[in-house]
């Protein structure tokens, strides 16, 4: 197999391409197979290969690291025909993974996309709008490595078109750098332009349940590849329709991997794309007078210069301090140095806001 050849592959529908064919070369050599990873159930999973789909055991791929565990979007080395069963040897290095941490008290990270392109976060407008929500899905989002982008589904719902403009704008505004796009799957508003940006390479749906991402996935599809149930009528939440992450071959070129509705959005070492989506925020912190600067009651403070002449909401901050405290407590439970630091500046800060307080009082003169 020439490198040359891998545009014309039988799996280049699913992204396969010059990189992953040079990184598969040292398998190849053992006989094995080079596949994509389109659904994992337990012990087990399918994988789509030259030959078509077939079903491998993962026991070779799960080791004590959940970080590590094969996962829909990984491209693997498989047993040829021949073997029963047949295995997933191994896996090939991931190019991105969205991860969020796990509801577990080890905060454990959960992966649930491989060498994604895009991450489509899918907000419906059937229920008011959670921006906090938005910014922990874009967290992750701009940490993985993918480029995401912003859904507004069930767009029909809000007919006013003036409406549907300031919902959009106080989306983007909490989305600095990334594509807002109000979608109906229903009136099939804004789907030709999503199909355009999940027309290369693979692209990874997420969202609460009930935000309509298997409606959206069947209109990208071009048919009734997944099952729909309405959502609650009290609080626009979905019944879990999709209980698996499925990669589906769109019809434009690109994959896309629906994956079930996230009742928890964890943050997992993502202080990076904290940053890229309060960036406003980092842009003014540069100009604080302090580089450690808390922006909390520092003079030269430009950040709440900011808050106070109105240029920054003050949602924006409690929600970039918040989603900041966060991360720093899931990262200190793996990093002992980390836990140090940080109980060193709270008692830092806390002995100076009892001075400060002391001199308030008057009692250091």
């Amino acid at each position: 197999m020439q490198a040359s050849s891998s545009s014309s592959h039988p799996l280049a529908p699913y992204g396969w391409d010059e990189n992953w064919e040079a990184e598969f070369t040292p398998y190849a050599a053992q006989g094995l197979l080079p596949g994509r990873v389109v659904r994992v159930d337990r012990g087990q999973c399918d994988v789509v290969t030259a030959d078509g789909t077939v079903r491998a055991d993962t026991e070779f791929v799960v080791p004590r690291d959940p970080m590590k565990v094969v996962c829909t979007g990984d491209w693997a080395a498989v047993d040829p025909e021949g073997g029963d069963p047949r295995y997933v040897r191994t896996l090939l290095p991931r190019r991105t993974a969205f991860v969020r941490s796990t509801s577990s008290k080890r905060s454990e990270g959960q992966i649930l996309a491989a060498n994604v392109d895009h991450a489509i976060i899918a907000v419906s407008l059937a229920v008011e709008l959670d921006l906090g929500r938005i910014e922990r899905f874009l967290a992750l989002a701009w940490e993985s490595g993918a480029q995401p982008v912003v859904v507004l589904s069930k767009a029909d719902l809000v007919p006013d078109a003036t409406g549907l403009s300031y919902l959009v704008e106080d989306v983007e505004t909490t989305a600095p750098g990334v594509q807002v796009l109000p979608v109906s799957a229903t009136t099939g508003e804004g789907v030709e332009i999503l199909a355009a940006v999940v027309s290369g390479g693979t692209s990874v749906l997420l969202g609460q349940s009930g935000a309509g991402k298997s409606t959206l996935a069947n209109a990208l599809v071009g048919e009734d590849v997944m099952d729909v149930n309405a959502a609650r009528d009290v609080d626009g939440k979905g019944r879990h329709t999709t209980t698996t992450r499925n990669l589906l071959v769109l019809p434009g070129g690109g994959v896309l991997i629906d994956t079930p509705g996230l009742r928890g959005v964890g943050l997992y070492d993502a202080g990076t794309g904290v940053g890229q989506v309060f960036s406003e925020i980092e842009d003014l912190a540069r100009d604080c007078r302090f580089h450690d600067c808390a922006h909390t009651a520092e003079p030269g403070c430009a950040v709440l210069a900011a808050l106070e002449d109105g240029t920054l909401p003050e949602r924006r901050l409690d929600s970039y301090r918040k989603l900041i405290r966060e991360n720093q407590r899931i990262v200190a439970k793996t990093d002992a140095r980390l836990r140090a630091d940080m109980r060193r500046v709270w008692k830092m800060r806390g002995a100076e806001g009892r001075a400060a307080m002391e001199a308030k009082r008057g009692r250091i003169r």
